[in-house]
């Protein structure tokens, strides 16, 4: 049996590119600053944070079913194990 455990994998990461006002931008890299982090670090983690607080999403994510317009497996899987890491 090994001493160490092996390190969980990380989570594929996707770009995602969005508008924000110009203060809230410098707020995010004050803070960033403020913590020794980086950007996308804070976004990625105040996100994590407000799914896991918000009771009524966790709800809604647990309910939810895609529309029937197309074959969106390969979306769904990221958002079940998000609801799954949600529940934990």
């Amino acid at each position: 049996m090994a001493i160490l455990k092996a390190p969980p994998a990380e989570p594929k990461n996707e770009t995602l590119q969005l508008r924000v006002s110009q203060d809230l931008k410098i707020k995010l890299m004050r803070y960033a600053e403020f913590i020794h982090a980086n950007t996308s670090y804070v976004v990625t983690a105040s996100l994590e944070r407000l799914f896991r607080k918000d009771a009524e999403f966790q709800k809604f994510i647990a309910s939810y079913k895609p529309e029937k317009s197309g074959d969106h497996s390969e979306e769904e899987r990221p958002l079940k194990n998000a609801v799954h890491s949600l529940t934990k």
